[in-house]
């Protein structure tokens, strides 16, 4: 599975601008519902999805990482967005630094093989510090969208 699998190329932004956890979530959540991934009435119990798989332990993974996500019925495809907070937040991590970048990611309800491939794959492009430190510079989605093609490209 590569990321540009579940990443919309219209669900990418490098200018985040809540300052708390379910600010940034409902902006990705934006971002999908603007790229037609998801429905603006399924906003709210989407939200809910997420913030209740928070409320189990932070999805802030640390090295100022948030992988925000949740299973429901009302997704009908393995769906991610992503973006970048310059600021950083906090956003409950492991390590307890602020949080820059992010990927939320959504699933259909019965799906647990794609959404777990999907959470490695995110890790695994993650892992590596240049990679994390030039998404974190991306000036514009375009920036963004190269980089993660580019890693596809190495890991397949």
């Amino acid at each position: 599975m590569q990321t540009m699998d579940f990443l919309n190329p219209k669900a990418i932004t490098t200018n985040l601008q809540a300052n708390d956890k379910k600010g940034i979530i409902k902006e990705l959540l934006d971002l999908l519902i603007k790229a037609g991934d998801i429905d603006s009435k399924d906003k709210d119990a989407l939200l809910d999805v997420i913030l209740e798989r928070e409320a189990l332990g932070s999805t802030g993974i640390g090295l100022g990482i948030g992988i925000p996500h949740g299973k429901s019925e009302r997704v009908k495809n393995l769906v991610a967005s992503f973006g970048v907070s310059a600021k950083g937040i906090d956003f409950d991590s492991l390590d307890g630094d602020p949080s820059h970048i992010f990927f939320l990611l959504l699933a259909p309800q019965d799906t647990a093989g794609p959404h777990l491939k999907a959470l490695a794959r995110i890790s695994r492009l993650l892992k590596e510090k240049y990679i994390r430190e030039a998404l974190k510079k991306s000036a514009d989605p375009k920036d963004v969208l190269k980089i993660i093609k580019e890693e596809d490209l190495k890991k397949q």
